[in-house]
């Protein structure tokens, strides 16, 4: 600088330090001196106004530099928000740039709330409590009416400020937080505001239009990458629903591959002539579960397992009326699945389902499917059974043939192409409609006789049936359990047997025919016995008049105990009962103390059980105590002559 300082020099210097671009600070350095070396006071004031120049060109420097910082950082953010980010993690992007962009101490995003209708703060950075993060910006309220004209709005002190409409609960966060100057921008989509971008520091600020510019742009940033991570998040949840129903379709398809196969091999068996019990097993192991078929008595014909009491008798039957009157399988509330048989109008019963795990409407279909196929075997057994029976029929009559017209061993052979085994023991049970439904009843004998693997036939008015087994008395009742609720009358059922060979079948069809005919006699309609049952009377009825048989039955274990040990049991109580049952006359005429009979009724009672005094067992114990002493007199008295005539 000389040292008369001139307007002209001093504005060549400046114009230098700004070509060097040159801190304002130099330019001041150049005025001092100026301002030292003027002379006139209008040397001062040119200088003066050259240097006011030059500061201001300066600050337009400054001005282009941040404004072309702010544009670097805005492409940086831009750049950013192009990566994909799920929403939360895109939130807090921006309110991170908004702070780094305007220097503010605190950022935050409110979005629009359908739910609770207002706007919700998201996401916050630069909080110090946790107040703000799910506050509830409610419309008209705080920064929200100018917000909703999608205008920004700023305040240099938001709790002195009267423009706004406080709330009390957004003050107290504010309060909270230390906020003094709030910036805050509209995040829009398509024009229409959903959710705002804010911006504030804890002093009085006032915020430039170019500040707010700023914040405007990067809120419209912030909106494009928004709607962009909604559509992509969208897109993932499609993608992801769409595997889902990928993944569900294929396992619906397997499902539905299984149940074909199922279904194929269910139909194979039945058309195959399966029985319903091989039909049931295939059955289960598809469900997965125990599986029970009853007949209409309620007696099971095939079982995979063993199911607990499926519920009260009367609340089965009405899931059963119900099952048939929906078409469909009914669950009960023990678990199990209920479902009728019925095929051609007929009750064939029930099938019973506890599965494993829960039952799938396709687990239902092809339970349904299941029993039909169920039913539809039970029907195949029954018409079978038909169509054989007229050769099975043949069978029997000459079974019972008196005398017999073929060989044993004709009938074992012819037996055997049927799948019987004669050899092995029979029952004959006889059952006898009492209200005269014989056609309905021998349709039913039909399937069961083919079902037991026995013979069926009618003779005088009554079912004939030939069953494997040896107890009778149970034939006859199982009989009856099926028979009978059938049937709208009673059913006398009488059981007789076991046979002893190829052709005792006849001797004891006679044996029940006798044992019916008693049983009428004595008024016993809709009765179930067995021969056995009838004690003597049956003794008298049998072919074989079988004594050794009911006295061994009858006093058997009171007769092995004199024979084991020196004890006369059997003469004591023959002498009880000859003494009008007085052991003190039985003692006297046995020559033995009272109580000596005492321990010897009580031995008895042991042998023969406490009701062996009732009246019907002392009189089943009476007549075998005599057939006992009268064979023994004639075997003591046979032996003599035996000897006299040399045998």
């Amino acid at each position: 600088m000389t040292d008369e300082a001139t307007p002209d020099a001093f504005a060549q210097e400046v114009l230098d330090a700004l070509a060097r671009e040159a801190p304002a600070d130099e330019i001041e350095s150049l005025l001092t001196a100026a301002r030292d070396a003027a002379t006139t006071p209008e040397q001062r004031e040119r200088l003066e106004h050259a240097a006011q120049l030059g500061l201001r060109v300066v600050a337009l420097f400054q001005q282009r530099q941040k404004r072309e910082a702010d544009l670097a950082a805005l492409v940086d953010t831009a750049r950013d928000l192009t990566y994909p980010h799920d929403l939360d993690s895109l939130l807090r992007v921006i309110i991170r740039q908004a702070r780094r962009l305007l220097g503010f101490d605190m950022a935050y995003i409110s979005l629009q709330d359908d739910t609770e209708g207002g706007w919700c703060i998201r996401t916050s950075e630069g909080e110090t409590t946790a107040l703000g993060v799910g506050l509830i910006v409610e419309p008209g309220y705080g920064f929200g009416e100018a917000l909703l004209r999608n205008a920004a709005f700023w305040t240099p002190d938001y709790l002195k400020d009267e423009r706004i409409e406080h709330t009390e609960r957004m003050d107290e966060v504010v309060r909270a937080e230390g906020q003094r100057a709030i910036l805050a921008v509209p995040l829009n989509r398509g024009g229409s505001p959903f959710g705002a971008l804010y911006g504030s520091d804890r002093t009085v600020r006032h915020f430039t239009p170019h500040e707010v510019g700023l914040m405007r742009t990067l809120a419209d940033l912030a909106a494009v990458a928004i709607d962009k991570s909604s559509v992509l998040d969208q897109a993932r949840a499609d993608v992801d629903h769409l595997e889902d129903d990928s993944y569900r379709t294929q396992l619906l398809l397997a499902r539905m591959r299984g149940l074909l196969e199922t279904h194929s091999r269910l139909v194979a068996q039945v058309l195959g002539g399966g029985e319903p019990a091989a039909v049931t097993t295939a059955l289960g192991n598809a469900l997965d579960g125990v599986l029970v078929v009853q007949d209409p008595a309620g007696d099971v014909i095939a079982a995979t397992g063993e199911i607990p009491e499926a519920g009260d008798r009367r609340d089965v039957g009405e899931a059963l009326l119900d099952a048939r009157a929906r078409n469909r399988p009914v669950r009960l509330p023990s678990g199990v699945w209920a479902v009728p048989l019925q095929a051609s109008g007929q009750d064939l019963g029930s099938l019973f389902l506890l599965p494993v795990v829960a039952l799938t409407p396709e687990d239902e279909q092809l339970l349904q499917f299941g029993a039909q196929c169920v039913a539809m075997a039970l029907l195949l057994q029954r018409s079978t059974a038909i169509a054989e029976g007229p050769v099975r029929d043949e069978l029997l009559d000459d079974l019972l043939a008196d005398p017999p017209i073929h060989s044993q061993r004709q009938l074992a052979d012819r037996a055997s192409r049927l799948g019987m085994d004669l050899l092995q023991p029979h029952v004959v049970v006889l059952a006898r409609p009492e209200g005269g439904e014989q056609g309905r009843a021998g349709v039913w004998a039909s399937s069961y006789a083919h079902r037991t693997g026995g013979l069926k036939g009618v003779l005088s008015g009554c079912i004939v049936l030939l069953l494997p087994g040896e107890d009778a008395g149970q034939a006859a009742r199982q009989v009856s359990a099926e028979l009978s609720p059938l049937l709208s009358g009673p059913v006398t059922v009488v059981g007789a047997g076991p046979t002893r060979g190829v052709t005792d079948a006849g001797r004891v069809y006679r044996e029940a025919t006798r044992g019916l005919e008693a049983v009428t006699l004595l008024h016993g309609e809709g009765a179930t016995v067995a021969t056995g049952d009838l004690g003597f009377l049956g003794l008298l009825l049998s072919d074989d008049r079988d004594v050794d048989g009911y006295i061994g039955s009858t006093i058997g274990p009171v007769l092995d105990y004199d024979r084991e040990r020196p004890t006369e049991l059997a003469k004591t109580l023959q002498a009880y009962f000859d003494a009008d049952r007085s052991p003190t006359y039985a003692a006297t005429a046995l020559h033995v103390h009272a109580n000596t009979v005492s321990r010897r009724l009580e031995r008895i009672t042991e042998l023969l059980g406490p009701d062996w005094q009732e009246p019907h067992r002392s009189l089943e114990i009476q007549l075998a105590l005599r057939l006992h002493r009268t064979r023994s007199l004639l075997r003591n008295t046979a032996a003599p002559g035996r000897r006299g005539d040399g045998h």
